[in-house]
């Protein structure tokens, strides 16, 4: 392989940055609806939450052990720290920019952020009652002295703090009041409509309502000075007790230790006295690097509170998933159709609940189906796949189900879930030490005459009915007996002992999945030597694994074209002369969360749609070729295959939502033509529609 004299991989956290500005830049488009802007705006900052959590987390744990490289460009984390919180200042302030210019648009349209000064005398009167009826009883004043010690700051939580003067004796105290995370963020002082006229909000921010009656907390004493500040605690938490006898103990032993993990990012407002920040620096023990000045909110994410106005015409036009068009014969059980065909579904414009939610339900209540088995990684909150699961149970069939512990901040709801579906009777499997369970499947096993058939699904995202209304999946549904004795294989995997490792059908992560994608690329080279049409599409959240990107930068130097559908970070360079220039990198950023995975390999076909088609859970990236339990399977039917060809396409060819990655990692949108349409996002919420109705 020809070598650089620079590295041939980009930053992986500085790419993720790099696409965390393309969120914010759905924040400032004028073609995004203005309460859809708002909402991107929540996204980038909850996105940035995470990223300090997990990965700023993680460089000041290995600044701290000394390590002197890390990442594929081997750059020292302390150089990286640095680099980040350059590239993160700006960020703040073009946030802010966007915000004061959405706020301004808003308030064009009867939506007004008002401070306390702005409110009329009968609003104030009007806030101070909500004031003394509704948040007063839950505050809880935290002063620090020598018989208070200064109190534990929840991660994220947003606090006052407060220097308060003794008004005979000039002593001086601090105090801590928590904004309580259970009431609204945004108080609406008074709502006006009348005839011909549009709905008028008036909002206050609940951080400034108690600000403005702090002396109702410290009455007689001086208010001398508030400054709002949030904290923000470490998810990389790499060590546990010793003692942990199993994988839920050492799961809820995680949980308590990210609680009071090391802070690794103190934003504040303005500090009028130098002597609340200093005081808080020396108390949290906090460096320069941890500082981070906020204009404008300390939290954004209680934005969704303003999303959430009823402003119809400043939202995108309401979108409802279509039935997929092979399931639409009600006459028809979903085993029977299943049987004839493999069925491809894409959500969010085709239904989660008459596809995945139908197959559980009609599992239930076939007294031929003597067993379920399912891997849950992300379920969310109230997912009707648990009570149905329950209720499987309860008919006596055998359920199994594999629960992920450790899906990052979802942990405690997993092990709430693990706990109910046990006490229900359903055999509940915590996965394998030192592998998480990605992976997305369903195992329906029925007794058909003397033998048993095999119903599987394998898909691409979480089984979450709500964000299969926000993010791009795909779900493959079969019958092949193949796929059904393999992913059966899969279960025991995950549940026993099995060491299986031949799998001719699925690829399976840890097992067969990195060497089978990595003969795919060297066999297109092939192809491409010797009839010219090398070709490769593939489609992911990520791409960080060196390996797979040295073998693409090899098949691009033999000519084969690969085109790679990356939403997040990509490590790999691109259009670099002799060395990448056949590799071309594409993001789409729009409504909906692109997350589903399709690898495309053309291997010698002369028609494209002859090449092999794969779907399923795995990003390219090291944990989940390495670390993860991950299954992505074979799409046979034609129909599916001309589906998934037809998005591909349609993704990479699209001018309006999609970027270009360049050599030097720098993304540009591209610019639409007069013909475009709003983008390839309400494109294929036409399309399907059409194709439900066999148009």
């Amino acid at each position: 392989m020809t070598r650089l004299d620079s590295s041939p991989y980009f930053n992986r956290d500085l790419s993720w940055l790099k696409f965390n500005e393309r969120v914010l830049y759905q924040a400032q488009d004028a073609r995004v609806p203005l309460l859809e802007r708002i909402r991107f705006l929540a996204i980038f900052s909850s996105n940035l939450d995470e990223f300090f959590m997990k990965r700023v987390g993680y460089l000041k744990r290995v600044v701290g052990r000394s390590v002197p490289q890390v990442g594929a460009d081997l750059l020292p984390p302390e150089m990286l720290l640095t680099e980040i919180r350059q590239v993160v200042l700006r960020q703040i302030q073009a946030r802010q920019y966007c915000y004061e210019k959405n706020q301004a648009e808003l308030t064009k349209n009867g939506v007004h952020f008002l401070k306390w000064s702005d409110l009329t005398e009968d609003e104030k009167k009007s806030a101070k009652g909500y004031f003394h009826s509704k948040v007063f009883p839950i505050l809880t004043p935290l002063a620090v002295d020598k018989a208070h010690p200064f109190p534990f700051l929840s991660n994220l939580s947003i606090s006052l703090g407060i220097v308060l003067t003794h008004p005979q004796k000039g002593e001086t105290f601090f105090a801590r009041v928590k904004i309580p995370d259970v009431l609204p963020q945004w108080i609406q002082i008074n709502a006006t409509s009348g005839a011909g006229l549009a709905k008028t909000y008036r909002l206050i921010r609940l951080v400034d309502l108690i600000s403005e009656n702090l002396e109702e907390l410290f009455p007689e004493m001086i208010v001398k000075s508030v400054m709002p500040f949030r904290v923000t605690r470490s998810a990389d938490i790499s060590e546990t007790s010793d003692d942990v006898e199993d994988r839920l103990d050492m799961v809820e032993e995680e949980l308590r230790l990210r609680r009071i993990a090391r802070i690794v990012r103190f934003e504040h407002g303005k500090a009028n006295d130098s002597s609340i920040f200093q005081f808080l620096r020396d108390e949290l023990e906090l460096t320069p690097s941890d500082l981070f000045e906020i204009p404008g909110e300390i939290s954004y994410n209680c934005l969704n509170e303003i999303v959430s106005l009823n402003i119809v015409e400043h939202r995108y036009v309401p979108h409802i998933p279509v039935r997929p068009a092979a399931l639409l014969d009600d006459g028809r059980d979903i085993f029977s159709i299943i049987r004839e065909k493999d069925i491809l579904v894409h959500y969010p414009y085709e239904s989660f609940h008459d596809s995945v939610e139908r197959f559980i339900i009609e599992s239930i209540k076939d007294p031929n189906v003597l067993a379920i088995k399912i891997s849950l990684y992300r379920a969310g909150e109230n997912n009707p796949i648990i009570p149905l699961l329950i209720r499987a149970a309860e008919k006596g069939k055998q359920v199994v189900c594999v629960i992920e512990l450790k899906a990052r901040f979802d942990e405690a709801r997993n092990i709430y879930l693990s706990e109910t579906l046990e006490g229900a009777g359903v055999h509940v499997v915590y996965g394998i030490m030192g592998k998480k369970i990605h992976s997305k499947t369903i195992l329906v096993i029925r007794k058909e005459g003397d033998t048993y058939r095999y119903y599987s699904h394998i898909g691409t995202g979480n089984y979450n009915s709500n964000t299969s209304k926000l993010y791009t999946d795909l779900s493959v549904f079969t019958a092949d007996k193949r796929i059904g004795n393999e992913l059966i294989e899969v279960f025991n995997f995950l549940t026993g002992l099995s060491l299986k490792k031949s799998y001719s059908k699925l690829l399976v992560a840890p097992v067969n999945m990195r060497k089978q994608f990595l003969q795919y690329i060297k066999k297109e080279i092939e192809f491409q030597k010797t009839q010219g049409s090398g070709q490769i599409i593939a489609k992911m959240n990520s791409l960080e694994d060196q390996e797979i990107c040295d073998a693409l930068y090899v098949a691009s130097q033999a000519g084969v074209q690969i085109d790679l559908i990356v939403r997040g970070f990509c490590i790999l360079r691109p259009k670099i002369k002799n060395f990448s220039e056949n590799i071309r990198v594409v993001s789409v950023i729009g409504r909906f969360l692109e997350h589903s995975r399709i690898f495309y390999f053309r291997r010698g076909a002369q028609d494209p749609l002859e090449g092999k088609f794969y779907v399923g859970s795995a990003d390219w990236m090291y944990r989940n070729l390495n670390n993860r339990i991950e299954v992505i399977a074979p799409v046979e039917n034609q129909l599916s295959r001309e589906q998934l060809w037809f998005v591909l396409q349609k993704l990479l060819n699209d001018n309006v939502q999609t970027w270009d990655l360049d050599s030097q990692g720098e993304y540009v949108l591209r610019k639409p033509q007069k013909t475009d349409s709003k983008g390839v996002h309400e494109e294929l919420i036409k399309y399907y529609a059409g194709f439900s109705h066999g148009q």
